[in-house]
C-alpha cells in the first residue's frame, strides 16, 4: 500500500538516489513544477520513470496548471491560457464557456505527457484588500460566480482524463500575506468567512481539494488549516460537507515552521489525508515519509475513489478547440 504523500524531484530526469527513495518510500504520487518540465518527451519519460520506481502504473501525476502565472508548462511547447480573473471578466455565458474550454485543452496537454492531477481550479474569492498571492488566479469577487467558473474548468478537466483538485481550502481570498513566505491570519469573524466557504460548499463532490496554511483567527487562532483538527471537522468535512481527499499544500513553504516530520506529522493529527512535499529535497521528503502512515481506513477509500473518477478521454478537436480559446483570447483583451 503506498504511503500518504506526495513527492517532489529536482530536475528533467530522476537521479538514482531519487530512484532509489521513490521504491523504498512508495509515494502516492509526484508533483512536478517548471524545473522538471522541457519537452513532452522528456515530461512522457520523467512520468513513466516514476510509475515504474514505484510499481503502480496508474501512480498519479500532479502539476499546477492553472493558467496566468500559474503554469508549469507553457510556451513555446504549449499555449499559454489567461488566468482565472480574465476570464471572470467576461459576460456570464462567455467566462463559463472560456472556463470549461481552457480545462479542457489543458487536460488534452497533461494526458498527452501522463499527468492525471491537475492542482486547480483555486476556487478562493477575491478580495480587494488580500495579498496579490491570490490576484488573478482567482475567477472573482463574487462567491457564486467562483463556483460557476470552477465547476466549468472542472467538467473540461474531467472530460479530458484528469481530475481537479480544488484549493485553497477553506478559502485564502482574504489573506494579506503570501503563504509561501509567512502565515497569514485572517481577522474575519465565523459569518463573514461564509462567503469564502460558498465556493467549496458548492463543489463539495469533487475528488479532491488541497488546504491553506492559514490561521482563521475566529475559528482556530493557534493553528493554520492544515494542521487544524477544528477547521478540518468542522468547516472542510462539516460545514462544507467535503468528503473527498484532502491534501495539505506544500509543506516547504514558510508558512509552517519546524522539523519536517513534525509538519507532516501535525495534518495527519489534523485529519488530513495525504501530504504534500514539492521542493525535491531529499532529506526533507524521507522526513516527511518517515511521518506518513501507508493509506488505509478512509483515507484509503478517499484515493481510491479519487482515481476512479477520471475516465477515459471524450473525443476532442484539439484545433478548433484551440481556434475557439484564440477567438475568446481576442475578446480578453477588450475586457
Amino acid at each position: 500500500m503506498p504511503k500518504a504523500f506526495i513527492a517532489g524531484c529536482v530536475g528533467l530526469a530522476l537521479s538514482p538516489d531519487e530512484r532509489a527513495f521513490l521504491r523504498d518510500a512508495d509515494p502516492w504520487g509526484l508533483i512536478l513544477f517548471k524545473r522538471n518540465v522541457k519537452d513532452r518527451a522528456q515530461l512522457r519519460a520523467l512520468t513513466q520513470d516514476f510509475r515504474d520506481c514505484v510499481g503502480r502504473a496508474d501512480a498519479p501525476v500532479l502539476i499546477d496548471q492553472e493558467g496566468g502565472r500559474v503554469q508549469r508548462m507553457g510556451p513555446p511547447e504549449w499555449l499559454a491560457y489567461p488566468p482565472a480573473g480574465r476570464i471572470g471578466a467576461l459576460s456570464t455565458s462567455e467566462s463559463e464557456t472560456a472556463a470549461r474550454l481552457v480545462g479542457r485543452l489543458i487536460a488534452h496537454d497533461l494526458s498527452e505527457v501522463g499527468i492525471t492531477i491537475d492542482c486547480a481550479p483555486v476556487l478562493d474569492v477575491a478580495d480587494e484588500d488580500a495579498h496579490p498571492f491570490i490576484g488573478a488566479r482567482a475567477w472573482s469577487g463574487d462567491p457564486g460566480q467562483v463556483a460557476a467558473l470552477g465547476r466549468a474548468f472542472s467538467e473540461g478537466l474531467v472530460a479530458g482524463g484528469v481530475a481537479p483538485v480544488v484549493k485553497h481550502m477553506p478559502g485564502h481570498g482574504r489573506a494579506r500575506a503570501d503563504s509561501h513566505h509567512e502565515l497569514p491570519v485572517v481577522e474575519a469573524s465565523r459569518q463573514a468567512l461564509e462567503r469564502d466557504f460558498a465556493p467549496f460548499r458548492a463543489l463539495k463532490e469533487l475528488p479532491m481539494a488541497m488546504t491553506a496554511h492559514v490561521v482563521y483567527r475566529a475559528i482556530d487562532p493557534d493553528r493554520p488549516a492544515t494542521a487544524s483538527r477544528k477547521v478540518v471537522e468542522e468547516i472542510m468535512r462539516g460545514a462544507i460537507g467535503f468528503q473527498g481527499l484532502i491534501m495539505s499544500d506544500d509543506l516547504s513553504m514558510n508558512a509552517l515552521s519546524g522539523p519536517f516530520e513534525a509538519r507532516a506529522a501535525a495534518l495527519f493529527q489534523a485529519g488530513l489525508d495525504i501530504a504534500l512535499h514539492c521542493n525535491g529535497n531529499l532529506d526533507e521528503a524521507r522526513a516527511v515519509a518517515s511521518a506518513s502512515p501507508p493509506f488505509a481506513g478512509a483515507s484509503l477509500q478517499r484515493a481510491e475513489d479519487a482515481l476512479a473518477a477520471r475516465r477515459s478521454p471524450e473525443p476532442f478537436d484539439v484545433e478548433a478547440a484551440r481556434a475557439e480559446l484564440a477567438a475568446l483570447q481576442a475578446r480578453l483583451g477588450s475586457v
